[in-house]
């Protein structure tokens, strides 16, 4: 049965379906031993030979993966600059995995990765996604007006951007700074910074500590954890509540 190349690379792992249109309009895709660069073609799985960079797909079984992401590494599966990505504390993992969305260079926290490209559109498509909680040291003491701007709405790159929850956790006032915790659903770059950012209350160190209901329970930076079959069902569940209720 045929079915649009960019569907086949994403149910393979190779990346989801937007990241793997771009792949395919670079001209890194060959059907048959020509490159193909135009969107929607057809191909059958079953009898087609295809390839991503002169590599043929490989039929691998999907496989989910709970990261603690340590600070300084990059949610990527390899950095021009060489510095450690997140794919190299995954050494023992023989499928071709990659971050499911990204934290930033200098934030660390929970951070799944797969090979299912269905599973990470799900999650980073921005109509369905599920909400994440951050834990952030800010400059400066927020008053009852930064708050009233976070749940009524701050512009952020000409948009307007609101967070599902804020709290105070801890005011230290030696160091004039202030300890979050903020939870949103939308996954922009750099948009719990950017928030802060606008409201006058950069952040100086941020660690996300969850992901809808999964957490960090007892993983150390650096370490991972397969998902249980019932976390991904339920993940799944919540992505597509997500975009009902949108």
């Amino acid at each position: 049965m045929a079915e649009r190349l960019q569907k086949v690379m994403a149910h393979d792992g190779i990346a989801s379906r937007r990241k793997s249109e771009k792949i395919i309009q670079s001209g890194r895709v060959k059907v048959n031993g020509k490159t193909i660069t135009t969107l929607g073609t057809k191909v059958n799985p079953h009898k087609d030979e295809i390839e991503v960079d002169d590599v043929p797909l490989d039929k691998e079984e999907p496989v989910y993966f709970l990261f603690y992401k340590p600070r300084q590494v990059i949610s990527s599966v390899s950095d021009n600059k060489n510095r450690k990505t997140v794919v190299d504390f995954f050494s023992d993992v023989s499928e071709r995995i990659y971050p499911v969305g990204r934290l930033d260079y200098d934030t660390s926290g929970v951070l799944l990765l797969t090979n299912d490209g269905d599973f990470d559109n799900l999650l980073t498509h921005p109509r369905y996604e599920v909400s994440k909680t951050y834990v952030a040291r800010v400059k400066g003491v927020l008053s009852n007006d930064d708050f009233k701007k976070l749940r009524t709405g701050v512009i952020v790159n000409g948009n307007k951007t609101t967070v599902d929850h804020s709290k105070l956790v801890q005011i230290n006032s030696k160091t004039d700074t202030s300890i979050i915790n903020v939870t949103l659903h939308e996954g922009k770059n750099h948009e719990v910074k950017n928030i802060f950012k606008a409201i006058d209350h950069p952040v100086t160190k941020l660690k996300r500590i969850s992901y809808g209901f999964l957490t960090l329970h007892k993983l150390r930076a650096g370490q991972w954890r397969p998902l249980k079959k019932f976390e991904v069902d339920k993940l799944k569940e919540m992505a597509k509540k997500q975009l009902k209720n949108g």
